[in-house]
């Protein structure tokens, strides 16, 4: 597979991990709107009455919260304005992956991250197991993308690097002349060698 191939792909993956970081994020502003929507659907489908029940007393906390107190709903406006800005940071490895690999091994830390948090602030919430797992889902599905990403990226470098040390050595230096040195990329920024 060539370079340009991996590239595709390494934005494939990406484009499809960002969309769910901006689904993640847009739909975290109007929640009550969309408790509501799901649980009238849940009451004309045949869903489980446990799952029914707690997107119920889910939307009856979000209308009640939001009558008398809608200055909390400002939190859950910065969690989707975190989503959003997570997505943005992500166009870098969209441009040059192999630079920016950093960013997509802090979006893999990320998605673990979410399993831990889960289980420790889900019971401490009152948050039933069962979508304490629905919960942590988000974390292996947000990984899911990010391991392809993760391995062409990783193939890219290695290849990046193959080719600049051929041509280092098809480079002809005269007899006493010390080699010439690896020159930064055209934008002036270091790459770092891993």
């Amino acid at each position: 597979m060539d370079s340009d191939q991996r590239l595709h792909r390494i934005r494939l993956w990406l484009a499809l991990f960002v969309t769910g970081l901006v689904l993640s994020g847009v739909t975290a502003f109007p929640l009550e709107t969309e408790t509501g929507w799901l649980s009238t659907w849940l009451h004309h489908l045949p869903a489980p009455s446990g799952l029914t029940g707690w997107i119920d007393r889910c939307h009856e906390a979000l209308k009640q919260t939001n009558a008398a107190y809608p200055f909390l709903a400002y939190g859950t406006d910065w969690l989707a304005f975190g989503h959003l800005t997570i997505a943005v940071a992500f166009y870098g490895p969209w441009r040059d992956p192999v630079r920016n690999k950093w960013v997509i091994q802090f979006g893999m830390i990320a998605c673990a991250g979410v399993i831990p948090l889960a289980l420790i602030c889900g019971p401490i919430r009152g948050i039933p197991f069962w979508w304490s797992v629905v919960d942590m889902s988000f974390g292996v599905f947000g990984v899911l993308p990010l391991i392809p990403v993760w391995r062409h990226t990783t193939a890219l470098e290695r290849a990046l690097e193959g080719a600049l040390e051929r041509a280092l050595e098809r480079s002809t230096t005269p007899a006493g002349v010390p080699a010439a040195a690896a020159q930064p990329p055209p934008d002036g920024c270091p790459r770092a060698v891993i």
